[in-house]
């Protein structure tokens, strides 16, 4: 059997293309774990699709290329004219420096022609080529796994394509707070084209929270702990973090050539103690504030002078941009300036290698370094401390690591975690490593240890696969259960069947005229029951094989006033308070719930209520919400999104609730505070209540509910809820007698209907309040028949 296949898409290509004739090519390969990872997941046949390095203008180029790359599982994106302001241009001078944080660059005064609008432009451009070149390779049954900032756009053009294409989408570098987000001019494109991806992945939670909270500040969206919820359409958000191939860092440290390595530098550094930087020359990196550092740790600690060194390499990456040029001159002026201090005829504190170095060196010099030294001002994983980490094996050296760099979430229980802007934490932090007991290195580094063997590049890859294959798989199962339209003729005939039947109703949008007829009055939504079914309702709830139960969000007055005089069952505030028309309110609120939040938020909502004209103010005991359906569309959603900071940099930054968009409002309720979660405890108090000793053998359950309220449509599924026992009651009496089962359902009795919805876990839909009235006055038909 065919293995399916994996089309990866990157800027750049697992190798570079050099020409060395009108015909002739020669490759050098990439290095580092994620290339042989994603060439070396077993259940896929990869094929890699990227920009070979170098620009190719001649046909015959393009094709001798083409088919030698095929041979090694690769296929080129040529970007010719574009690529310069696409990936110069917008990737690296725009985007790159919003995501780690050094804000969005002035636009070129000396070039007209290149502007924000030219640069993304060229983005769009490139992304578009990027998406010809999958699309005409894409196979049926392909999964295309997008990398990085440079193919933002692009999951949006393949699901446009082919919506059933399963898309992932990964960031290798972080993302910023939503506040340092907003300031990139094309900030909703690319959110909304990235939420079009089956999966998107970060590695850390860190970088996943930031960008749930841009999406739900800037677009105003729902986030949840799976994801990001946009009309009824979920976008899972995960964390995977990047690990390395252990094994070849292992491998490699024991072979006779590093072991000589070893002993060689140990012999050059004269017994001192090694610290070790290895970065990139980029201004992300932190190598002045290292220096710095290292500076106020000699200064204070004259016994060390002379017995500790720091070898820095600092690995050139953009020759050329004036940037680079700086920090580079920078970082040599330390040097300079520590070493004229510090030094001696025989030896000077830092060494400072402005280039990369061989591999086998490299590895030797991990083995024997007693202070690896990690400052990243950002940094989107930092693979350095895990490679350091495998190397060691006698020396066991302490890794002093910045908060900064994606790798704190992951090693930090085995490093010293340190603010690096912080010069007199981090050269105390060098102290505290140099004098580190042998006992505490031991314990550290096992931990460290531990993590970086199990949690390898390859294992990175395929969580990610396995979470994408899983989110597709089932994406395609619900699709097949898309809820159809409400078959009215079996909604009847199994009532007529059926002798203890429970139909439980929303309220709002449900019971009421169409959502667009409703009135307003001067403090909000006049909740009023349509003309058209009060009668009929009255002849339903009077029939006593039938319960009716109005499950609503609206607080408890609301109810009284509609359905005092039928006789029915209230469910207040998602089933917070339960009585029956004949009786009083029964608090069903669990006793561990907080409401400390409500006074706070309570503020906030009013805040925005007077300076958004048409929203208005929903209180309860045990929610919020805050409307503007009838304020101007585009003001109330950008107030809905200043909102949303507000209450996470306030009143609800560390309570337990749950904060839900809806089309048209925001509402914060308690954590669990769910018309599903409740329903345990209004049937509990229903079958006590009447003394109920048949089983409930039909269900139609109608409403117009927010995404999280939908988990009521799933509670009375028959294969989860058949032979239910009935739940503790918290009523002082006893009833006489209850059956050992409350609910009994087959398939056919059951009816899930959501209103005008068709993303729903309801099975049926009908499209508005009108189709619930026509329904409820068959049903009294059928009744009086």
């Amino acid at each position: 059997m065919a293995r399916p296949r994996l089309l990866v898409v990157s800027m750049s290509l697992p190798v570079t293309a050099k020409r060395t004739g009108e015909e002739s090519w020669s490759f050098t390969m990439s290095p580092g774990g994620l290339v042989s990872a994603l060439l070396g997941l077993k259940e896929f046949e990869t094929k890699w699709i990227g920009w070979p390095g170098v620009d190719v203008h001649d046909a015959i180029g393009k094709k001798t290329l083409s088919i030698t790359l095929a041979e090694k599982g690769c296929i080129p994106v040529f970007l010719e004219e574009v690529c310069d302001q696409y990936y110069n241009g917008y990737c690296n001078n725009i985007l790159w420096p919003i995501f780690h944080y050094l804000g969005t660059p002035p636009e070129y005064r000396n070039d007209a022609t290149i502007t924000y609008q030219s640069q993304y432009d060229a983005y769009k451009k490139a992304n578009q080529i990027f998406f010809d070149v999958v699309k005409e390779h894409y196979e049926e049954g392909d999964v295309v796994w997008c990398h990085d900032y440079h193919v933002m756009l692009l999951p949006q053009y393949l699901k446009e394509y082919n919506s059933k294409m399963k898309v992932g989408w990964f960031l290798h570098t972080p993302f910023p707070s939503s506040e340092m987000y907003k300031t990139l001019p094309s900030r909703s494109d690319l959110l909304r084209s990235v939420l079009t991806a089956d999966l998107v992945g970060f590695h850390t939670y860190d970088f996943a929270r930031h960008f749930l909270n841009a999406c739900m500040c800037i677009l105003g969206v729902e986030a949840t702990s799976e994801g990001v919820v946009d009309q009824g359409k979920v976008t899972r958000v995960a964390v995977f973090p990047i690990g390395i191939e252990p094994e070849r860092f292992i491998n490699t440290s024991e072979l006779s050539e590093v072991v000589q390595y070893m002993k060689k530098f140990k012999n050059d550094f004269g017994g001192r103690k090694l610290i070790l930087g290895v970065d990139r020359l980029d201004t992300i990196k932190g190598i002045p504030q290292k220096y710095q550092a290292f500076e106020k740790f000699l200064e204070e600690n004259e016994d060390w002078r002379g017995k500790v060194m720091l070898l820095q390499i600092a690995v050139p990456t953009r020759n050329g941009i004036g940037e680079y040029q700086k920090i580079k001159d920078q970082c040599h002026y330390h040097v300079g300036r520590i070493n004229g201090r510090f030094g001696s005829i025989s030896a000077v504190p830092i060494i400072h290698l402005d280039c990369s170095i061989d591999f086998n060196q490299l590895c030797a010099l991990y083995a024997i370094t007693d202070v690896l030294l990690v400052t990243s001002l950002r940094d989107g994983m930092n693979l350095v401390s895990s490679e350091f980490i495998a190397c060691q094996k006698e020396e066991k050296g302490v890794l002093i690591l910045s908060e900064f760099a994606g790798a704190g979430q992951s090693l930090g229980a085995g490093a010293l975690l340190v603010n690096p802007w912080n010069i007199k934490e981090v050269s105390t932090a060098i102290g505290e490593a140099l004098n580190m007991s042998h006992e505490e290195k031991e314990r550290k580094h096992k931990i460290n240890f531990q993590y970086v063997k199990t949690h390898s590049t390859q294992q990175w890859a395929d969580d990610f696969m396995n979470k994408l294959i899983e989110i597709t798989t089932n994406a395609e199962l619900r699709a097949g259960k898309a809820p159809l339209e409400l078959p009215e003729h079996d909604v009847i005939q199994q009532y007529s069947k059926s002798n203890n039947r429970l139909l439980i109703l929303g309220f709002y949008g449900t019971l009421t005229q169409p959502m667009k007829n409703q009135e307003r009055r001067g403090d909000g939504m006049n909740l009023e029951l349509h003309p058209q079914v009060k009668e009929r309702l009255k002849e339903l709830c009077s029939d006593p094989k039938t319960t009716v139960v109005v499950l609503s969000r609206s607080e408890k007055s609301i109810l009284d006033k509609n359905f005092g005089e039928y006789n029915m069952w209230l469910a207040a505030e998602n089933g917070m308070f339960l009585r029956h028309t004949s009786g009083e309110w029964v608090t069903r609120i669990p006793e561990h719930m907080n409401f400390e939040w409500i006074d706070g938020v309570k503020h906030v909502f009013k805040y925005f209520t007077e300076r958004t004209p048409g929203s208005y103010l929903e209180t309860s005991e045990t929610s919020l919400v805050w409307n503007y359906e009838y304020a101007d569309a585009e003001f109330g959603r950008a107030q809905a999104r200043d909102m949303l900071q507000h209450l996470w940099a306030g009143p609800i930054s560390n309570a337990s609730v749950d904060v839900v968009r809806g089309d048209q409002s925001v509402e914060v309720h308690a954590v669990g505070v769910t018309k599903g979660s409740a329903m345990e405890r209004i049937l509990g108090g229903i079958v006590h209540n009447k003394s109920m000793t048949a089983p409930i053998d039909y269900v139609l359950c109608i409403g117009c509910f927010l995404g999280k309220d939908e988990d009521v449509y799933t509670f009375f599924e028959p294969e989860v809820t058949k032979k239910t026992k009935p739940p503790p009651s918290s009523d002082s009496d006893s009833p006489k007698k209850v059956s050992s089962t409350i609910v009994d359902l087959k398939g056919e009795n059951y009816f899930s209907v959501a209103i005008g919805q068709t993303h729903t876990k309801a099975r049926y839909f009908l499209d508005s309040s009108d189709d619930v009235v026509q329904l409820i006055h068959k049903l009294c038909t059928h009744n009086n028949a």
